[in-house]
């Protein structure tokens, strides 16, 4: 129970206690007015008289705890008062300014400052604020909620980039690797060649020497036999001129022929590095569509090398970026098409569920859409055993036979996207449109079963002038 405010008044100053003490006769007083009746005279109770021993009388604890208490009150009660009135003219805060956001008193109103504004009784404002603070509030903590997802997102990206990262270099040196085996296949064929020439010339060249030696020895012999028959007697030497003459006539050089000897060096290193650039461009192929890995929704696993997909029920772990299908199982190719004629030929193979065609640029990532030409696809639809253009509604098509390769034509300027059967050039379906904007290569597919975009041989055309 709380003490009346009287009774927590020192006798002395008629103030509210100031480090009280307990004199022995039970009166308590502020330790400095009792210390300055002390000086003046008696060491006695300034009340009752009553003489004490004591050179210092000893603190009441109890009553300085419930005296601060109630300085601390007041304290608060002033500066609530000071809160709730205006401090220009010291009068209750009654109104709130619905022009200055700001609560005034009765003549704040009526005052230059605000005397043609809009106001309201301070009880009413505060449920208004309040409401219009909850409001801000649930802004902030939905953007909050935004950001800590994004936080959240960029932190996968982070991971996803150093992951991403290991695994391209992983692949580029898997392809260069490649390159360089028929780079050094080549290379070895090409040495061997000249080694193999070069036994087959050294061969040549061996039987040359033992022909020469056979012929230098005939020469020898015969050049003796004559120098011979010039030393013998004239009749001796005319008896035999015939044989000897006839013997000097018969004597034919078969090696005096020096030409194509030599290994042939042009034949070896004459533009070579075009040659094997040929070579090595009969081990290449060229896709004309490469995939998004960035685009492709979870549950779609890419090949190595970005052209052939399939459909998963256990997604794979990537970061939801904005690029990203998030909903359907979609894909787009990695290049826009905005001008000029394009074609790409996709495998479906034994693939019961697919879209292929083409997407606007734009077209939403983040929701499911029907893929039709309004909504910027044009694409053929393969699904329960069903052939579909897929127009506003559906167009159903009959075909002799369910393809397992689709061509897919685009002229842009022509406006057309057309379908065939690459197996006998068969138009399947042609779409007519105006297109506002670049186009991508579009996949979709709910089946294990993959769908890939065929290579095309290279071709080099050399210029020269």
């Amino acid at each position: 129970m709380s003490l009346p405010e009287e009774d927590l008044t020192c006798p002395i100053c008629c103030d509210i206690f100031t480090d009280p003490v307990l004199l022995s006769c039970s009166h308590s007083f502020c330790r400095g007015c009792l210390k300055s009746c002390w000086e003046k005279g008696l060491r006695e109770c300034p009340i009752c008289r009553k003489r004490t021993s004591k050179s210092s009388a000893p603190s009441n604890l109890a009553l300085k705890n419930v005296c601060e208490a109630l300085l601390e009150v007041k304290r608060q009660s002033s500066v609530l008062e000071d809160k709730m009135n205006c401090h220009l003219h010291g009068e209750m805060l009654k109104l709130f300014c619905l022009v200055d956001k700001q609560p005034i008193c009765v003549v704040c109103q009526s005052s230059k400052l605000h005397k043609n504004h809009e106001c309201s009784p301070v009880e009413e404002a505060v449920l208004d604020c309040k409401d219009e603070l909850s409001l801000c509030l649930k802004s902030l903590q939905d953007k909050l909620d935004n950001l800590t997802q994004i936080h959240t997102t960029s932190a996968d990206i982070l991971k996803y980039i150093k992951r991403q990262a290991l695994e391209t270099q992983r692949l580029i040196k898997s392809q260069f690797e490649q390159l360089h085996q028929v780079l050094y296949r080549e290379e070895s064929d090409r040495i061997a060649a000249v080694k193999k020439e070069e036994e087959e010339k050294i061969s040549g060249m061996k039987d040359k020497f033992k022909e020469l030696s056979a012929e230098v020895l005939s020469l020898t012999e015969s050049i003796s036999v004559i120098q011979e028959e010039l030393k013998e007697e004239d009749m001796v030497l005319l008896k035999n001129f015939k044989a000897t003459q006839e013997r000097g006539k018969s004597i034919v050089l078969g090696s005096d022929n020096m030409s194509g000897l030599l290994i042939d060096v042009t034949k070896h290193l004459g533009n070579l590095k075009d040659r094997v650039w040929e070579k090595v461009f009969d081990h290449i192929d060229y896709t004309p569509v490469t995939l998004d890995p960035n685009a492709a929704h979870p549950c779609l696993i890419l090949s190595d090398d970005l052209t052939s997909f399939y459909y998963s029920k256990q997604p794979s772990r990537c970061p939801d970026n904005p690029e990203r299908f998030h909903l359907s199982a979609e894909v787009v190719g990695m290049a826009a098409l905005g001008s000029g004629s394009h074609h790409w030929v996709v495998e479906t193979g034994r693939n019961e569920d697919w879209l292929l065609g083409l997407a606007s640029l734009s077209v939403p990532r983040n929701t499911e859409v029907s893929a039709r030409p309004e909504n910027g696809f044009w694409t053929l639809c393969f699904r329960d055993g069903e052939l579909r253009a897929m127009t506003s509604p559906p167009t159903p098509l009959t075909v002799t036979r369910t393809p397992k390769q689709v061509k897919v034509q685009l002229d842009y300027n022509k406006g057309m996207v057309s379908f065939y059967d690459p197996a006998d050039d068969t138009l399947i379906y042609a779409f007519t449109d105006t297109f506002k904007e670049s186009l991508l290569p579009y996949f979709y597919t709910q089946s294990s079963h993959p769908l890939r975009i065929m290579p095309e041989k290279l071709l080099v055309t050399m210029l020269r002038h």
